[in-house]
């Protein structure tokens, strides 16, 4: 999973554990990006598809989820190959918390997509501490199709998010970029304006339900990468 930024024809150098990347060079134009990446995010429900066996498809995540009224508290931190950025912690390993005996396999379901928007969450957040501000999330891939994670990605944000009618954007993006060569499309403004929206999420919960989430996924990652001495 990774989130970019757009940042305009100068590269930015973040202060905040960001990576500086060109966004596209194409029409004889540059343009940069603030670039965070996720390592674990559609690899998670992978890891309760084929090594928890609690689901046998991806799509019963979003029913699972939705069943719950809450987390009940529960936060899975899926840092299988340590975490990525803005922490860029190799040694951290995974862990779930929270767990009471009630907990079952709709709570860890739901907690494994949530990890996928609070890693977000902090992405964004590192890009907006560098003076790159975040109006809304445009969001792609197969995840993109999940309702519940979307509206709950909308609401940790606080910003709206996009779903494109095309949610293959890299495969779209190879064509569009090969139609533009072509000359079939004039410019780069031309293509832009075929991009279509299919749904948008806006943000629906409280700002200090929101802030609850998010510390309790805070305290999840410092107990991810605790060291003992």
């Amino acid at each position: 999973c990774f989130a970019l930024v757009h940042t305009g024809d100068a590269p930015v150098t973040s202060a905040n554990r960001l990576l500086a990347t060109p966004a596209y060079a194409c029409a004889g134009e540059t343009a940069f990006a603030l670039e965070g990446s996720v390592f674990n995010a559609g690899t998670t429900i992978k890891w309760l598809r084929d090594e928890l066996g609690i689901i046998r498809s991806a799509s019963e995540t979003e029913l699972l989820a939705a069943s719950l009224p809450d987390n009940r508290g529960v936060h899975l931190v899926p840092a299988f190959t340590g975490l990525g950025a803005p922490h860029w912690d190799p040694d951290a390993r995974g862990m779930l918390t929270g767990l009471t005996r009630d907990t079952g396999r709709a709570l860890i379901v739901r907690a494994a997509l949530e990890s996928v928007a609070y890693q977000v969450s902090d992405l964004l957040d590192a890009a907006r501490a560098d003076g790159a501000p975040v109006a809304a999330l445009r969001v792609d891939g197969g995840m993109a199709v999940n309702n519940w994670l979307m509206q709950f990605l909308a609401d940790v944000l606080d910003v709206p998010v996009e779903r494109p009618l095309q949610t293959e954007t890299t495969a779209l993006g190879a064509a569009q970029l090969a139609s533009l060569q072509l000359g079939v499309v004039p410019d780069l403004a031309a293509v832009a304006d075929q991009w279509r929206r299919e749904r948008l999420f806006t943000p629906g919960i409280s700002e200090s339900r929101r802030s609850a989430l998010l510390n309790g996924w805070a305290g999840a990652v410092a107990r991810s990468r605790f060291r003992p001495t």
